[in-house]
């Protein structure tokens, strides 16, 4: 049974840093592309980084590219993201996904992706 069991989440203030991880357990996610989505209220979730578990290419939406950094620990089976520079605008529900086979241009696609987490909420308020 795939599980994605995300942590880090909770309440900074604006210009703080935050790491969220994804621990991806139940079968090997060697073909699979990992991202990190989020959605805020009355907003569609959108997807923010996205990496390759192998060969580890990512890409990142533009509103969060230079602040936030995806990467992974592949020994440990962890996804993480390092979130810096904050703002209230970031505030939102983070998920991790598993994607199988994804191809480059499909990595950021919501409806591409098989597992998800559960999503911890991330607010940044002063």
């Amino acid at each position: 049974q795939v599980q994605l069991v995300e942590s880090g989440g909770g309440l900074v203030r604006p210009g703080d840093s935050l790491r969220l991880s994804c621990a991806a357990s139940g079968r090997s996610f060697n073909s699979y592309a990992m991202g990190w989505f989020r959605q805020a209220p009355g907003k569609e979730r959108e997807c923010v980084a996205a990496i390759k578990w192998s060969g580890g290419s990512s890409t990142y939406a533009d509103s969060v590219k230079y602040r936030f950094t995806i990467s992974k620990d592949t020994a440990k089976g962890i996804v993480y993201m390092q979130s810096n520079s904050l703002t209230p605008e970031d505030t939102s529900v983070f998920y991790c996904a598993a994607g199988a086979g994804l191809i480059t241009s499909r990595v950021r696609v919501v409806s591409a992706y098989d597992y998800w987490g559960q999503g911890p909420q991330v607010t940044v308020s002063s």
